[in-house]
This record gives structure tokens, C-alpha cells and sequence, in this order.
């Protein structure tokens, strides 16, 4: 992951927020609160998602910034040697077309031969509908996910953490604004705009 990539991060020192930014302002900022306190306790968050980062802050803050642009392998470590492209042949072409399997029952099969276009065109009219139906759920349950991990991570022992979590997922704002007034401002007014879109109701 480069300092170019467009996804914001945020970090926290304990429960004070210390920066946001692209990764690379957010790292030399957390590495600088460690440098001057080795006991405090760094979290740096994807701020989309809340995904935690992990940085290796150790070295100079141009090391920091080397490994961050380093690129990092493949979640399935999957060789990293460049791909072969196969060569272009006349017709249409494959527009990002992934071939997968798909097990479905004989019924199923036979419903999607007899479609206009065959089973692969079926198919992909029938997802397509199913996501632009469903982004209204899709977009809360990501925000409930996201909020959820950060509270897990930031005020897992806090005061009505349970009791916020299950307002969260119930969609109740009110009362988990209630639970969360009390926390560290810095967390509270975090969670509280990752929660705002899990309050949202569903298009």
C-alpha cells in the first residue's frame, strides 16, 4: 500500500486522536507520540472500515515511510512475478469477466439454460439487481461492521459497551448516543460517525 492510495486512516494514542490522513502523515505522527512515550499504546485505523493497520515504526521516520511504499505480498501469497497476458485475439472483449464455478441444483441449471442469453447472462442480471436492490442493507450492515470493530478495539471495557453494541445492531440512535456520551470524547465522537450511516434507514 502507497501514500498514494485514497483510503483516509486515523490513529489514536490511548484514547486521544492523534491524526488522520493518508498512511504515511498518520505513521510519522504515531511514530513521533511513541518516540516520546514508549508505553503509550498506538492503534492506526483504516478509517473506512476500521480495519486495524499495522505500521513497523521502528528506525528513522524515512525508514517508516521505505516500508510503507514497500509493496506488500498478496493475502493468499500468491507469487508476486508479473502476470502473463495472453495474447489479444479477434472479437469481443472479456471486460473484467472472471470465470468461477457455481454449484447449483438441476433445476436451476435448466431455468438458467432456457434464459435469453444463456446461464452466465442470466446470472449476472440476476446479482446485478440483487446489489443495486440491497445497497441500502449492504451500506448499513458495513457501517454496523465498521463501528463495531472500532468499539471492540477503543472501548471494549468501557462502561455500556454491550449495551451500545446491541443499539448499534438494533438501529436504536438515540439511546446509543445516551451510552456512548460518558466515553473519551475522541472515541465517542468517533464511534459516533462511523454509527451514523448503521442509523440510516435502508433505500
Amino acid at each position: 500500500m502507497t501514500q498514494s492510495d485514497p483510503i483516509r486512516y486515523i490513529a489514536f494514542a490511548g484514547t486521544k486522536r492523534i491524526a488522520s490522513g493518508d498512511l504515511g502523515q498518520v505513521a510519522l505522527k504515531a511514530k513521533e507520540v511513541m518516540d516520546r512515550d514508549k508505553w503509550v499504546q498506538v492503534l492506526i485505523f483504516d478509517d473506512v472500515t476500521s480495519d486495524l493497520i499495522e505500521v513497523d515504526l521502528r528506525g528513522t521516520a524515512a525508514d517508516v515511510l521505505q516500508r510503507i511504499g514497500e509493496p506488500s505480498l498478496p493475502a493468499n501469497n500468491e507469487s508476486t512475478e508479473p502476470e502473463k497476458h495472453e495474447a489479444r485475439h479477434p472479437g469481443r472483449p472479456k471486460l473484467g469477466v472472471v470465470a468461477r464455478e457455481v454449484t447449483l441444483l438441476p433445476r436451476h441449471w435448466d431455468w438458467l439454460a432456457s434464459q435469453p442469453g444463456g446461464a452466465s447472462v442470466a446470472l449476472r442480471k440476476l446479482v446485478e439487481h440483487a446489489r443495486v436492490a440491497n445497497q441500502g442493507r449492504d451500506r448499513r450492515r458495513k457501517a454496523q461492521d465498521a463501528a463495531y470493530r472500532f468499539l471492540s478495539a477503543m472501548a471494549g471495557n468501557a462502561p455500556g459497551f454491550e449495551d451500545a453494541t446491541r443499539a448499534l445492531f438494533a438501529g436504536n440512535r438515540e439511546n446509543f448516543d445516551q451510552l456512548v456520551d460518558a466515553w473519551p470524547v475522541d472515541v465517542r465522537d468517533h464511534a459516533r460517525k462511523l454509527a451514523a450511516a448503521a442509523f440510516q434507514e435502508p433505500d
